[in-house]
């Protein structure tokens, strides 16, 4: 019996089967054997972790997801301005808040500040958290890149802090986010990257954006790549939604935590939030 309480592995293992076997369109019962589930089970958990059945996820893959999301759900920023920019914004059915480190306190690497961590699981797999008394500030998913580089990669960002394990508040953290509670967020990096994570958490859940348009958001239309890589640097996965922002051409782009991991979020909220509009249209 799968352990998993967000049955993730599973979804990784079904989604990785349905691009293999594309071009061929397998049914629902030969991806549940594939997974080694009976078709009802299998059925239940798709559609439990999507918010739609899997065929209806099969029918995203077929129609090219990223320019599919773009075409849909692509999102100039503005329309978000007022969330995003006031400091808090709702994402993923919760409500977070943010604080900036100082530009002085990131000059110091992290000296003097303490940062818990711990590893928990979460809908897309297992993540590190760590956080400071002000909040979360770092984020990874372990399940592609694995837990020593994935600690590794956060704690060199503020190699002088002081770290302390804590598995009990990581658990009940992510336990927590999952739910939909409210959450405090702090921001730790320098004040161009602090701009562009900004601009990252003003892009609605289910809607996706590019690094062209989030450059001319912030008043730099010619920083793309410096844009992009301070995408890349974002340190809190997930609730700062880095995974929103797709190439022009519509094109996944590259994801720090994987591609997989980028996929599955992506998917996860577009599809939930479709599964809400057939809801309330059919209401």
């Amino acid at each position: 019996m799968e352990k998993d309480p967000y049955h993730y592995q599973i979804i990784a293992r079904a989604i990785s089967f349905i691009e293999d076997t594309r071009a061929e369109q397998p049914s629902l019962e030969e991806i549940a054997s594939a997974v080694g589930l009976s078709p009802s089970h299998f059925q239940r958990i798709f559609s439990e972790w999507a918010g739609v059945s899997p065929k209806r996820y099969q029918q995203y893959l077929s129609l090219n997801m990223a320019k599919e999301l773009l075409t849909k759900n692509y999102t100039l920023l503005d329309t978000a301005e007022e969330v995003g920019l006031s400091g808090t914004s709702r994402l993923h059915d919760m409500f977070l808040t943010w604080e900036a480190m100082t530009p002085g306190e990131f000059a110091k690497a992290g000296r003097d500040l303490r940062i818990k961590y711990g590893f928990a699981d979460c809908p897309f797999g297992e993540m590190l958290l760590m956080w400071t008394d002000r909040g979360i500030c770092g984020i990874g998913f372990t399940d592609v890149m694995g837990r020593e580089w994935s600690m590794s990669d956060l704690r060199r960002r503020w190699p002088e802090a002081t770290y302390e394990v804590d598995s009990g508040g990581a658990a009940l953290r992510a336990a927590a986010m999952s739910a939909g509670e409210d959450t405090r967020l702090h921001l730790i990096g320098q004040p161009f990257q602090l701009k562009v994570w900004e601009a990252l958490l003003s892009i609605p859940s289910g809607q996706v954006t590019t690094y062209s348009t989030i450059a001319e958001r912030i008043g730099n239309p010619k920083a793309v790549r410096a844009v992009g890589t301070a995408v890349g640097r974002n340190p809190i996965s997930w609730l700062v939604p880095c995974h929103r922002v797709l190439r022009k051409s519509g094109g996944l782009g590259g994801y720090h935590w994987g591609i997989p991991v980028k996929q599955g979020l992506l998917l996860r909220e577009a599809l939930r939030k479709e599964g809400k509009s057939e809801q309330i249209s059919a209401a």
